[in-house]
């Protein structure tokens, strides 16, 4: 049967200033990362699911998974959640006294708890913190061997501007040879980059300490995932993760019977892609006129005319879940494919443009020399 989700918000809200008045311990206290991160919380509903599977009360599976714990941290905000359904809560009300633990999470226990089918909910959570753990891995192996090259490839030159390219200098003001164009413009970097260099330095350290205070500023997250969207290649890989879990976050809510309207809700408030939030919050507004889901999603680029056609179908026949589910299974295998060619399109361009810096260098110190031994010779 259909699932409303209006009930379940207003009894939030009842209970949000209770919440509020947790104990100190009962506070989310992390200085580096998450508590519970994504490869946690896989972990956490695969056991979960598991021990309910195999008829274990939930305060037994609970202090079981407490045991097998190893970090202190983790262990006391089960130790909370465990105490609060020993009072008498609920595993979606024990959960919202973790701020890390998402609304998505929250409503999707709440709804399990509401048709009996918590063991299923936790082993739909499982599957997909597992996916997203999986994009994230596939986004790290495809740009760390490029990173590491272009790291690398900075440090080179800047080593041959610092060192190589003066004692070149030295040659040339003591024999007085006319400079080309290119060797001039060298010259003049390595000059700018001993001058300047450590400011430079500064400067770029002082962007990456001040990425952690910016990243949880909504127009810095904005600005960056539209930068992160314009890229070539990287932004449509970076899309094709974002619209995986967006189909693989509704599929699980339509099974579920959650209504259309309230998944996009849901959806929106668990993914931190702001283009796609944005995209989001106006297919709602469009749904809530009385426009379908395929009309809605027309005017936004996010969404491809394949994923409009199938969603178009699955209104008609009505099977949301289903055509959902082989969205995700398509943009899955669409990850994996471009997580490939990404990395391998990037090391040899990295390399390219290593080399040509190289080569640029090189060729810029050489060519005074070859003019300086034709006129000794």
């Amino acid at each position: 049967m259909g699932f409303e989700l209006d009930n379940i918000q207003r009894h939030h809200k009842r209970k949000a200033k209770s919440n509020d008045k947790t104990s100190f311990l009962e506070k989310e206290i992390t200085f580096f990362g998450h508590t519970f991160s994504n490869k946690v919380k896989d972990d956490f509903y695969t056991e979960l699911s598991v021990l309910l599977r195999a008829g274990i009360t939930l305060k037994e599976a609970l202090e079981l998974i407490e045991e097998s714990m190893k970090k202190k941290a983790q262990k006391e905000k089960l130790n909370i959640i465990s105490k609060a359904i020993i009072s008498g809560s609920s595993l979606s009300e024990s959960i919202k006294r973790i701020k890390e633990f998402s609304e998505y999470e929250y409503y999707a226990l709440k709804i399990g708890e509401e048709t009996g089918r918590l063991i299923e909910v936790t082993g739909q959570l499982s599957e997909f913190y597992s996916r997203k753990n999986e994009q994230r891995r596939n986004l790290m192996s495809t740009l760390t061997y490029p990173a590491i090259i272009l790291t690398t490839a900075i440090l080179v030159v800047v080593f041959m501007l610092n060192y190589v390219v003066p004692m070149f200098q030295d040659i040339f003001e003591q024999q007085k040879v006319e400079l080309p164009v290119i060797t001039k413009f060298i010259i003049s970097c390595s000059a700018f980059l001993k001058g300047y260099g450590w400011i430079l330095l500064l400067v770029f350290l002082t962007l990456i300490g001040s990425r952690a205070f910016f990243s949880k500023k909504k127009w810095y997250k904005k600005l960056k995932d539209k930068f992160i969207l314009k890229l070539p290649f990287i932004g449509e890989f970076v899309k094709i993760i974002y619209l995986s879990q967006f189909t693989q976050a509704v599929s699980l809510l339509t099974a579920s019977k959650v209504p259309l309207v309230n998944s996009i809700q849901l959806v929106k408030k668990m993914i931190d892609f702001y283009p796609l939030q944005d995209a989001l919050a106006a297919i709602e507004q469009d749904i809530l006129k009385g426009k379908t889901l395929s009309l809605s999603l027309k005017p936004h680029k996010l969404f491809d005319s394949k994923m409009i056609a199938l969603v178009k179908v699955a209104e008609e026949t009505n099977q949301n879940e289903f055509i959902f589910k082989r969205l995700n299974v398509q943009y899955k295998s669409q990850v994996q494919q471009k997580s490939k060619l990404l990395s391998t399109l990037l090391e040899p361009v990295i390399i390219m443009i290593v080399g040509l810096l190289v080569g640029v260098i090189l060729i810029a110190m050489y060519l005074p020399m070859f003019k300086l031994s034709s006129v000794l010779g």
